[in-house]
Order: structure tokens, then C-alpha cells, then sequence
């Protein structure tokens, strides 16, 4: 029986990316050791999972970010180096990540080394404390990709890339080991030699750069829902449903909850807003002053209960959103608001399961027709349920826990 740490930022996000919590539970069903690291704030959820747990007072994790400078404020070129760099901050702050290092070992002097330390795809500390402890590291949640060229990066992106290498050199040496699990080239991002488990399909990635040999595709599949459904969800049996959220992050886009809200009540559908968090009062108040009679605001919902009900989804394009609303077979409207979202914006729309629009798109009425044009298009749902099935195919949590027992066995 081989021990497996799983490490994550703390925040529920982090928990998802597609399946990594439900890979830890896989595994721990056939038999496996598992031990979940993280900070206080997600305890309850591993709790709820039935993991066991290892709170640690720091993962590296820069959360919540220093509120920003007016960027209109800001010459253009300033505003761009500001954005870029707080980005790098939130995975690569060394005052961060040195005391995560250092709370990693000496857990592992305690119960003693672990045979592999599971990731989620941005935690640096994770990556050090693997190789410190002379185990694999398998990455979850994002696919191995080749160094970009140079001459594809903009002179800020070069800039800052040239500060990440030196941050990476700096605690590589403040902890004796070389970097391994760090990519080389130009950006360096976390990235196993040994493994990384994506739960999207490799036709998904059809325009990204050709992916790296160590990515394996697992796919997913909805999970059968637990116990009955809320009783909410019960009093709108037979409505026509669909969703509205922007994840735990950008809840603050009252507007757009709106509008979408309203777009889905235009064409015969009951809105759901789901916000990812309670709003205060005043805000709240707000909103709902905004939204369409019967509109259901909700806190947050349980996926495998609501997902099979819902006609079409309007997301901000989060990994863990984007997963459900593919393995469901739901047709999707995307409004990407930061990072990693656009490429999930853009996927969406190649994949002809959903259309992606810009903030500017939503500023000039363009969410409407959209949201009509998906739920109401059937080629659109035919897609999606044929992408759902190909997803269902490759195995999901199941076969990433096999791939992470292999990861173990082949040493």
C-alpha cells in the first residue's frame, strides 16, 4: 500500500480542476493511503469527502491578491507589467513559498515520506518539496507543454519570465535540489518529467502547441447524485432551467449576473445565479433588485444534482465549471474574465459545444442573441452529448488513480 499527499492552494477551486478531489477518493477506495494538504479554509470540504486531512499554515499561494492601483490611472504600458507581474506573484512569492517548503518536510519527518506527492498545477512549494523528499511528482488538472518561442512573447512576458527563472533558482538552492520539476525554457511553470493527468480529452487541446508525452487524458463523467435533491430544485420540476455563475472569484460582476439572468428569463428559461459565496447585504440587495421574478439566487449548488437539469450554462470559463458543463453534455456561453479562462473560452467555442464572448461583447447586447442561439441550436446539444460521451470513454478518476498507482510501482 503506497502513500499519496495531495497538495492544494486553499481555496475550493483548487479542489476541482475536473476531477483532482474525486481521483484522491478513487484512490483511497482501492485501497490506497491518501493524506490531503492544505491550508484551514478548505478542511471542511476534504472532511465532507471523506479524506483525510493535514492543515499546513502556508501552500505558497498568494490569496487574496493586494487590491490593485486605478489601472486607468496608469500609462498603458505600466498597467500591462502591473498585471502580468501580480500574476506571477500568486504562484512564485518567495516569502510565500520557503515556510510551505519547510511545513512539507517536516510533515514528512513526522509520518514519514510519502511514495508520491500529488499537485494542483501551480504550487511551486509542492514541486520543491517532491523533489527534496526524492518522490514523483504528478501534476493534476493541467496538461505538460512545450516552452513557447521566444519570439511568440511579448518584451514584458520575456521580462518577467527572466524574474520567475531567477526566483526558481534562488529556492532551489535554498533547499539543495536542482529544479526538476520546474520546466525549462523561456516561461517556467510547475511541470512533472514524470506525470500529468488532465481531465479534459486531447481533441479538447486540438489548437494548443503539441502536448508533452508525460500528459495523460483522462476525461470525466458526471457523478451519480447523493441523497435527495434540495427542495428548491424539487418545486421546479419540469422547468426549464438554466445557470448563471462566475465561480468563487468574480462575484463582484453584479452587472453581468444580471444581464444573463435576465437574457435566460427572455427566451422561457428559470434562472439560476449561482454565486460561489454569501454577498453582504447591501450588494446582494442590489442584485436582487436586478434579476427577472423567479430567478433562484443561490449561494451554491450541488453540480450532480442541478448540472442534468439545466438547458444551457453562462460561466466565466473556470476549469472546474467548464469540466462539469462538458461531461453533463450542456451547450455553454463563456465570458472569460482572467487567466486560464479565455483558453477555456476558446476551447468551448472549437469544440462547437458553446460560443465564447468578450466583456465588450456583453456592453454591446451580444448576450442574448448568444445565450438564444446556443440553448435553442439542437446541433449545438448533439455536440455536447457526443463530446460528453468521448469524455466518459477515457475513464476519468478511475484511470487517473490507476496511472498514479503506475507512477508508484514503475520506481
Amino acid at each position: 500500500m503506497a502513500e499519496f499527499w495531495f497538495i492544494s492552494a486553499p481555496l475550493p477551486g483548487h479542489l476541482d480542476w475536473g476531477g483532482y478531489l474525486k481521483t484522491a477518493q478513487a484512490l483511497q477506495a482501492i485501497g490506497e493511503r491518501v493524506l490531503w494538504i492544505s491550508g484551514p479554509p478548505v478542511a471542511r470540504a476534504i472532511a465532507a469527502a471523506g479524506l483525510p486531512f493535514a492543515a499546513i499554515p502556508q501552500t505558497g499561494w498568494l490569496w487574496p491578491l493586494p487590491p490593485p492601483p486605478d489601472l486607468t490611472s496608469l500609462p498603458p504600458e505600466e498597467a500591462i507589467h502591473l498585471r502580468y507581474s501580480r500574476a506571477l506573484d500568486t504562484w512564485l512569492t518567495e516569502a510565500l513559498i520557503v515556510p510551505a517548503v519547510e511545513a512539507l518536510l517536516a510533515l514528512a519527518e513526522t509520518r514519514g515520506r510519502p511514495d508520491a506527492i500529488v499537485t494542483d498545477p501551480f504550487l511551486a512549494a509542492s514541486a520543491l518539496a517532491a523533489e527534496a523528499l526524492d518522490v514523483p511528482l504528478a501534476v493534476c488538472g493541467w496538461p505538460a507543454l512545450p516552452a513557447p518561442a521566444e519570439d511568440a512573447l511579448l518584451p514584458i512576458q520575456l521580462t518577467l519570465a527572466a524574474e520567475a527563472r531567477e526566483r526558481i533558482t534562488r529556492l532551489a538552492r535554498r533547499f539543495g535540489v536542482q529544479g526538476a520539476n520546474f520546466s525549462q525554457g523561456p516561461t517556467p511553470a510547475v511541470q512533472s518529467p514524470h506525470l500529468h493527468i488532465s481531465y479534459f480529452s486531447r481533441y479538447w487541446h486540438q489548437s494548443d502547441p503539441e502536448i508533452l508525452p508525460q500528459t495523460q487524458f483522462v476525461g470525466g463523467m458526471p457523478t451519480p447524485p447523493q441523497g435527495d435533491p434540495p427542495e428548491w430544485l424539487q418545486a421546479l420540476e419540469g422547468a426549464p432551467l438554466g445557470l448563471v455563475t462566475l465561480g468563487t472569484v468574480f462575484t463582484g460582476d453584479l452587472g453581468f449576473l444580471s444581464w444573463a439572468a435576465q437574457a435566460l428569463a427572455r427566451i422561457g428559461l428559470v434562472p439560476l445565479v449561482v454565486l460561489g459565496r454569501p454577498l453582504e447585504t447591501g450588494p446582494k440587495a442590489e442584485l436582487v433588485a436586478a434579476l427577472p421574478p423567479g430567478t433562484r439566487l443561490l449561494n451554491w449548488v450541488d453540480f450532480d444534482h442541478v448540472f442534468p437539469r439545466l438547458s444551457v450554462i453562462v460561466h466565466h470559463g473556470g476549469m472546474g465549471t467548464t469540466h462539469a458543463a462538458v461531461v453533463h453534455g450542456l451547450p455553454q456561453v463563456v465570458v472569460p474574465h482572467a487567466a486560464d479562462q479565455r483558453g477555456q473560452a476558446r476551447r468551448v467555442a472549437q469544440a462547437k459545444v458553446g460560443i465564447s464572448l468578450s466583456a465588450l461583447d456583453v456592453r454591446q447586447g451580444r448576450l442574448l442573441p448568444g445565450i438564444r442561439a446556443v440553448a435553442t441550436d439542437p446541433g449545438v446539444r448533439d455536440t455536447a452529448r457526443k463530446l460528453a460521451a468521448e469524455f466518459a470513454r477515457l475513464g476519468g478518476p478511475a484511470r487517473a488513480a490507476a496511472l498514479l498507482q503506475g507512477l508508484v510501482s514503475n520506481r
